[in-house]
């Protein structure tokens, strides 16, 4: 159920942290806004009128009336949407789009989305540049060597787009608008659905660039770890490509073709470079050899993630990891004010104002199987 934020934007600057500042500090006062807000509009829908909240806003009420469910008590209502149905039976907004979920916490399920909570995430996501900013002095001079890929989209039988969290973000009008810093990769390559001729070609213009990158990216800490290993198989023929400013046959894309040939140039000096460095037996520290102003890694390294920090220590010199965002599929939950510090100590701020929170007692979460 879609709500309207008091997120502001854009998203730049110190009034951003002032905002942090502010709806941190009245966290409670936050929480019973967005609850009223979440029913006020919603009080129409088929969902919401089951509990016969007659009109009500309040914490309790909504908790004595509407019950904690699971996502199998809603899917029959979800599968009503996603087959057509355009009545207000989960949200008064239409829904526009279904997020299929990542399945970290179980099996892949959609979550209905609208173009307000798109929007509000978007600039949501924008927040830890601010902060990384704060804590990261220069960051904002250099460029961003991001790792990014899309999934096809589909259908339902409804004709709602399914997509995953991060192909909508961009797909958003707002990723593709340029940036001081922003992503070293071509859209061509980004928006390319084939995964080999998408990593190649970001990492043959994160090569070209290395002087430029401050910072290197992926969503997941596993994700980065397979980055290394594609280098690891595919460094010679990248060598070559710089050395004769010629795209890789193997890289199809008319698109991608298109792009390079416009980008690319012969440099048998950094060809000769990267293949010296990727020759060596010795892989430690890779990442710093070859983007050598890199000053951070911005990754999540927190629940399952954990396991890929050794790895990523070693092969990039222990560079700072940043973990900088809690967040799903349904919202962005909250943000880390303190990105470099250690990947043990990590803890996320909650965002008050996003969505209404219900948490089990401290206690009663022990007990529970």
């Amino acid at each position: 159920m879609a709500l309207n934020s008091t997120t502001p934007s854009p998203l730049v600057g110190p009034p951003s942290l002032q905002w942090i500042d502010e709806i941190t500090r009245n966290a409670k006062t936050e929480q019973q806004n967005a609850l009223a807000q979440i029913l006020a509009q919603n009080a129409d829908t088929k969902y919401l009128k089951g509990f016969n909240l007659n009109g009500a806003m309040d914490k309790e009420t909504f908790r004595s009336k509407v019950p904690l469910v699971t996502y199998d008590d809603i899917q029959p209502l979800i599968r009503r949407v996603a087959d057509g149905d355009t009545s207000p039976i989960l949200c008064a907004e239409p829904i526009s789009l279904f997020i299929v979920s990542s399945g970290t916490s179980g099996e892949p399920k959609l979550i209905s989305s609208t173009k307000q909570v798109l929007d509000r995430n978007m600039l949501l996501s924008g927040l830890p540049d601010v902060v990384m900013d704060m804590h990261v002095k220069g960051l904002d001079k250099g460029k961003r060597l991001s790792f990014l890929s899309m999934k096809t989209d589909r259908k339902t039988q409804g004709g709602i787009t399914v997509r995953n969290v991060c192909s909508s973000m961009y797909k958003s009008d707002a990723f593709k608008k340029p940036s001081p810093n922003a992503h070293i990769s071509p859209n061509e390559a980004i928006y390319c659905e084939d995964s080999f001729q998408s990593m190649y070609v970001q990492l043959l213009c994160g090569l070209y660039e290395r002087e430029q990158v401050y910072r290197i990216e992926l969503t997941f800490a596993s994700g980065l770890v397979r980055v290394i290993k594609f280098l690891q198989l595919n460094w010679q023929q990248l060598a070559q490509d710089i050395r004769t400013g010629s795209l890789n046959t193997n890289v199809t894309d008319p698109s991608i073709r298109e792009c390079m040939a416009r980008l690319m140039r012969p440099d048998p000096e950094l060809a000769d470079y990267i293949g010296m460095e990727c020759a060596k037996d010795d892989w430690e520290g890779i990442v710093t050899r070859l983007w050598p102003n890199t000053k951070c890694l911005s990754t999540i390294v927190t629940g399952t993630m954990a396991q890929y920090i050794p790895t990523l220590d070693y092969y990039s010199g222990k560079l700072p990891i940043a973990s900088l965002l809690y967040g799903s599929s349904e919202c962005v939950f909250g943000i880390n004010l303190n990105p470099m510090c250690k990947p043990s100590e990590v803890s996320y701020t909650l965002m008050p104002n996003e969505v209404y929170f219900e948490f089990l007692p401290y206690k009663l979460a022990l007990e529970c199987p």
